[in-house]
């Protein structure tokens, strides 16, 4: 009779053990609606503008100075005579290669722009997206929450962006297939 009960009572502990395990709570964010709303957003939003303004007006006065030479070059060539043909010839060779500069400079300047626009957004938008995945995780840990899934669009929706560490079955299902096991990343709380 007492081997009965020590069972029965091992069942109940292992039922409300699988029971506490199976009860996962899992919630879902948009990340798009939360950047949006910050005020901060709003700002750097403000700030790439107008250094992207700024670097267009660069590169649109590059490209008057290259259509003011180019015309002034079409010009002259309508000028080209017999009796000036060396000297209208090396006028425009000369105003092809400077032509050629220009060219070389505005494509220079575009390159540039995007390579510093694009460190400024990195710049100002990177602290944002960090603030916002610490608040996710702190009110994932606050809710009680296992996982986290991003429904925005620009994640590509439902990925992961919270975990609360649970187990890893990457490295059984590598050896279950014959895959070559590598060392799995520690849990940290986060998905990225």
């Amino acid at each position: 009779m007492k081997l009965i009960k020590v069972l029965c009572i091992a069942a109940g502990l292992t039922l409300t053990a699988n029971a506490a395990n199976a009860q996962q709570k899992i919630g879902h964010v948009n990340s798009d609606d939360i950047f949006a709303s910050m005020s901060e957003v709003k700002t750097a939003n403000a700030a790439i503008d107008n250094l992207t303004k700024a670097k267009q007006t660069e590169i649109d006065k590059l490209i008057g100075d290259y259509q003011a030479k180019l015309k002034t070059a079409q010009e002259k060539e309508k000028t080209l005579s017999e009796a000036n043909k060396e000297a209208v010839t090396k006028e425009l060779i000369a105003a092809q290669t400077e032509l050629q500069g220009l060219g070389k400079k505005i494509e220079e300047g575009r390159t540039q722009a995007a390579k510093e626009i694009s460190a400024k957004q990195s710049e100002l938008f990177t602290p944002l997206q960090q603030k916002i995945q610490n608040a996710i995780s702190a009110v994932a840990k606050e809710r009680s929450l296992s996982y986290v899934f991003d429904t925005s669009t620009a994640q590509g929706a439902n990925n992961l962006v919270y975990t609360d560490g649970s187990e890893d079955i990457t490295p059984a299902v590598k050896t279950k297939l014959g895959a070559t096991a590598t060392p799995a990343a520690k849990a940290t709380g986060k998905a990225k």
